[in-house]
């Protein structure tokens, strides 16, 4: 989940997420904080923050004593990118079927 998506989930400020989150401008990826919420392991410093579900739930039952918690993930629209994707990916399905076919042959 995105800070966006926590935000609107905690019903918090996007300043009181980025507050809340296990981060730190020196480490990567700190280590597990219970009393805090912790994103998803990064690769780079540059890389956005993101947050399970799961630990999103988890932080806002056990640290913010939000009783009833409901996260809801959904697909993001499809885009013109991922039209094209797939119709290059059923292309190249066709085409190793036919080298496939040609070889066995």
């Amino acid at each position: 989940m995105t800070v966006e998506a926590v935000q609107k989930v905690l019903n918090r400020s996007r300043a009181s997420v980025y507050r809340y989150a296990n981060t730190d401008a020196l480490i990567l990826n700190p280590t597990f904080d219970h009393t805090r919420l912790n994103p998803e392991s990064r690769q780079n410093k540059e890389d956005p923050l993101m947050f399970h579900p799961n630990e999103v739930a988890r932080f806002a039952q056990d640290v913010l004593g939000i009783k009833q918690v409901t996260i809801e993930i959904s697909q993001p629209p499809e885009t013109l990118t991922h039209q094209l994707l797939r119709q290059v990916l059923a292309e190249l399905k066709i085409i190793r079927e036919l080298i496939e076919q040609t070889n066995s042959n």
